[in-house]
């Protein structure tokens, strides 16, 4: 066949292909699920332009301040519209998710107010932002102080020590709806939305903050319609649509949502500046295409759980699970088997696709990570990617593809680099 040929070309052997089209049969009701939540996510999207107006205006280029500046005033309401929120922040100012939400917290927590995380340990490059790992300019060195509260032991919330841990101090509750890197389980929308309510039940003033990174279109709602008070994330993951080149964006009540921008820019100036440096289309397009970019994105999520869970690894979720974001975790059990499946990752990218990955001292993380992309966009995450700490249990982490099929590809080289390597037999 000459499909199989055009795989062989690329390294995949045609006993792979074959193990992959066998688990294949089975994911045509999961898939076609995916397509109608993306079909959905879609006709948001559209509605949410439509009810702006978007026109070609809103595309010309900004440069300086930025002062009337209103394709990207447009598409902040379009982004409020879409995630039902009052207000929207979205800039290519933030750089990065991490900006994104140090942004957010540091705009609403004043010397003597208290963070909570409720769902645990927040994700590595956090810790530096919170002060949990001390750091210029954190927010314990501006006197916030930090609570968490852990999980249970089968991955649910400790009411009980939630209630405990909420103050009169308690400002801002972080909720992160993916799982980072750790094992536990990835929230969904309706569990996010129970837990906001039990807060909020506690101290009717707390402000709710999710950390919406790799969830956004996996469901047809958001944390935005079940009462956060914030959402936060970044362009170059899944509202990006793998077009954006860079940005964050925070979308919430007006009154957060000033306050970030007067964090983000200046106290006065507030969301008045920010040129747009000719990225709106980028922006708007990539807006526009991301349900079906996540949906992609998503199927090759579940082909690898189902894969790596068939060969008797531990997945998170698991193959039959209901997704609440695009990643995928796969404990792997050795620093040899991370690298040989890391490695069929990066062969599989249109992009750096002959370097080797190599374990690192990444800033911000406590420990040697590393990361397979071959991405247009350095560090995106929407595009076909798999990265983790070098630590037990060993667990990488695989997430992307601007389309299902290029997806596809990197979870069959990654299977196929893992034979090769002697680790696995099919």
């Amino acid at each position: 066949m000459e499909l199989e040929a055009m795989y062989q070309t690329l390294g995949v052997s045609p006993q792979v292909l074959r193990f992959g089209e066998e688990i294949l049969d089975s994911l045509r009701e999961r898939f076609a699920q995916i397509d109608a939540v993306a079909e959905y996510n879609q006709h948001k999207v559209l509605a949410a332009m439509q009810k702006n107006r978007v026109n070609a205006t809103h595309f010309a280029a900004t440069t300086g301040y930025g002062y009337d500046d209103e394709g990207r005033d447009n598409l902040e309401r379009v982004y409020a519209d879409c995630f039902h929120t009052e207000a929207a922040l979205v800039r290519p100012q933030i750089t990065c998710g991490t900006h994104a939400l140090a942004v957010a917290l540091s705009a609403n927590l004043l010397p003597g107010d208290e963070l909570l995380s409720p769902v645990g340990r927040p994700y590595d490059t956090l810790e530096e932002v919170i002060g949990i790992r001390p750091s210029k300019c954190s927010l314990a060195e501006y006197g916030v102080t930090y609570r968490e509260v852990a999980l249970t032991k089968d991955g649910g919330f400790d009411y009980e020590g939630i209630r405990a841990a909420i103050g009169p101090r308690t400002k801002l509750v972080t909720i992160q709806r993916s799982k980072g890197y750790a094992t536990r389980p990835s929230f969904s929308v309706a569990q996010i939305g129970e837990l906001i309510a039990f807060c909020k039940s506690c101290k009717s003033d707390v402000i709710c903050m999710v950390d919406n990174c790799y969830g956004e279109f996996v469901e047809l709602q958001e944390p935005s319609d079940v009462g956060a008070d914030m959402i936060v994330g970044s362009l170059i993951k899944n509202p990006g649509g793998g077009l954006a080149p860079i940005g964050g964006y925070i979308c919430g009540t007006s009154a957060c949502v000033e306050r970030c921008a007067y964090r983000l820019s200046a106290p006065g100036l507030g969301q008045e500046v920010g040129a747009n440096l000719g990225l709106m289309p980028s922006f708007y397009q990539g807006l526009f295409l991301a349900p079906t970019v996540v949906a992609g994105a998503l199927k090759g999520a579940v082909f690898a759980a189902n894969i790596y869970e068939k060969l008797g690894f531990k997945v998170i979720p698991t193959g039959s699970e209901t997704r609440h974001d695009i990643i995928q975790a796969v404990e792997l059990g050795s620093r040899e088997a991370m690298l040989a499946f890391c490695k069929g990752i990066q062969l599989a990218a249109p992009v750096d696709s002959y370097v080797t990955p190599e374990p690192w001292a990444m800033p911000g993380y406590d420990d040697e990570v590393i990361m397979a992309a071959g991405a247009f966009v350095q560090g995106s995450s929407i595009e076909l990617s798999a990265d983790g700490p070098i630590r037990e249990p060993y667990a990488v982490y695989f997430q992307g593809g601007l389309t299902w099929y290029h997806a596809k590809l990197g979870i069959l080289m990654s299977l196929q680099k893992l034979c090769d390597a002697g680790i696995v037999k099919l």
